[in-house]
């Protein structure tokens, strides 16, 4: 008992699949984003009560909805940007869910991924949202310019267009510097510096990237998670860049079948959490090596990465957990959903030990 325990405290069936769930800063709610089964979003809004999950807001969207985010939002505001399965990014005020209060018709194909920067008082300069979409272009968006990206960023001519799964912001820690990373059905993953408008790095991992993470993405780039199918996720140490190796990198398995996402606890970028195709949470902590970089013999340098520690594994359902997503305001408070069209409500105890 000595380790951190995974505690299922409510458990919500629902009436659809849900592919998205967040929890909404500042607050004691949730809201689960998915598609009923005639093909019609859902949009719900819960409220942690008495030990349950209240319903607060029900609403249905013309189409299913995938992936959402309140990375571009303010905390006055707390507006979430969602992706549907026709390619439509909306901008959503859970006060009133309704009436979008920001609506475009971002891509031609399902937006697989969403996420935001410089919203929330994390991230220095414009409030920016990126998507990802099967027709393999990644896009960033300024909420407050209508109808055109700020930036498209698409393959180069002759190049097969890839499926982006998965998008992430970081290094966006002075009013200049931002990267955005996507993540590929064929395993790629490619770094865009968004100051110099140019790949910055880019690798093959072999396999579907599912998803990416910053471990912070208001800071000088750190570390990056990313997960895959084959039961591998990697963990890339992004402090020292060599021009021919790359960032150094550590690769570990989990779960025996798909490492559907990774996510950092906000108040400890050390510890993180995986999920799996087979139902389980695994609680993992980081530990930096005594250098982080070496000297190679031609007198360049190279990044030096760490190793991970298993802390706790958990099986909590026999299908795939999809989404995962820490509370910012209360350590260990988090809320997952997956496959079997239930959200839960977990808590992993004894996190300010580790």
């Amino acid at each position: 008992m000595e380790k951190p325990q995974v505690l299922v405290y409510v458990e919500k069936s629902l009436n659809y699949s849900a592919f998205d769930v967040k929890w909404i800063p500042r607050s004691a709610k949730v809201v689960a984003i998915g598609s009923h089964p005639q093909g019609t979003g859902a949009l719900q809004v819960y409220e942690m009560s008495d030990g349950d999950l209240k319903l607060l807001h029900d609403v249905e969207r013309p189409k299913a909805l995938k992936c959402g985010t309140f990375g571009a939002s303010t905390l006055e505001d707390r507006h979430l940007a969602t992706g549907d399965f026709e390619g439509k990014m909306e901008i959503i005020d859970l006060q009133s869910p309704e009436m979008p209060v920001y609506s475009v018709k971002a891509h031609s194909q399902i937006i697989n991924a969403i996420d935001g920067v410089a919203g929330l008082n994390i991230g220095k300069g414009a409030p920016e949202i990126a998507t990802g979409s099967r027709d393999g272009l990644v896009k960033v968006w300024d909420p407050r310019q209508k109808d055109r990206p700020v930036i498209t960023i698409e393959p180069k001519d002759g190049e097969q267009k890839r499926d982006c799964w998965s998008v992430a912001f970081g290094n966006s820690h002075t009013t200049e510097e931002r990267v955005l990373c996507a993540g590929f059905d064929n395993g790629d993953v490619k770094m865009f510096d968004l100051r110099s408008m140019a790949i910055k790095w880019e690798t093959n991992l072999k396999n579907g990237v599912c998803s990416l993470e910053f471990d912070r993405k208001d800071i000088l780039m750190n570390k990056l998670i990313t997960t895959t199918l084959e039961s591998k996720f990697y963990i890339h140490d992004l402090r020292t860049f060599h021009t021919d190796k790359g960032f150094t990198r550590l690769m570990d398995k989990g779960h025996k079948s798909t490492v559907w996402c990774g996510k950092h606890l906000p108040q400890n970028r050390e510890v993180f959490v995986t999920t799996g195709g087979n139902g389980s949470v695994m609680l993992w902590k980081y530990s930096y090596p005594a250098s982080r970089c070496k000297k190679l013999d031609d007198g360049s340098e190279i990044g030096v990465v760490g190793e991970v520690k298993l802390l706790q594994n958990s099986t909590l359902t026999s299908q795939p957990i999809t989404s995962f997503d820490w509370s910012p305001d209360k350590m260990g408070l988090s809320v997952c959903s997956g496959l079997d069209q239930t959200i839960r409500v977990v808590i992993f105890t004894k996190l300010n030990t580790v």
